[in-house]
């Protein structure tokens, strides 16, 4: 199968409706977040422009041009011995998933994040979801531990595995 042609760019306040369509998804099949309500446009466009340069979102642009993936760098910690610490999240609308979009997104987040200054990005990934686990290793992302029980849903305990990305030329 041949891979869609995306283009990996900064979202944009217009990109909400189809942002908080693909993170819909993923609250819906309760395999990559803990959230269980689901996010309106208005809501992502508030979320958005509380991003800037140092926590960006980015956006797999597809043929159609609209939003098919997102991904995110979020604040790991308020306390600024962490400022050089990221949090990401990566999300691939459910129709185009398994086509390489996951990996797009997070490779030019990899790049964004050393550009910026970050030495080191984390995620959670909960431990039954192989695909994303698949997707960061490939990365070069490390497991370094599960987080046993992390949190409830659904009347479930949830474990997640902790990965992180050391950006070496950034560490001094």
């Amino acid at each position: 199968m041949p891979k869609p042609a995306v283009n990996i760019r900064a979202a944009r306040l217009s990109d909400a409706v189809a942002i908080a369509v693909i993170y819909n998804q993923g609250i819906e099949e309760r395999i990559a977040t803990f959230e269980t309500k689901e996010r309106d446009a208005e809501e992502r466009r508030e979320w958005l422009m509380g991003h800037d340069d140092k926590h960006p979102v980015l956006v797999a642009e597809g043929e159609e041009g609209q939003a098919v993936g997102w991904a995110s760098i979020s604040a790991y910690s308020q306390r600024e011995c962490y400022s050089g610490i990221g949090e990401v999240t990566v999300y691939v609308r459910r129709d185009m998933r398994g086509k390489g979009i996951g990996s797009e997104l997070l490779a030019a987040l990899v790049d964004r994040a050393r550009i910026v200054g970050y030495w080191k990005l984390l995620g959670r990934i909960f431990v039954t979801n192989a695909s994303s686990r698949r997707v960061f290793e490939a990365m070069g992302f490390r497991e370094v531990g599960i987080l046993e029980k992390h949190s409830k849903m659904d009347g479930r305990w949830i474990d997640v595995v902790e990965v992180e990305y050391l950006i070496r030329e950034n560490v001094q």
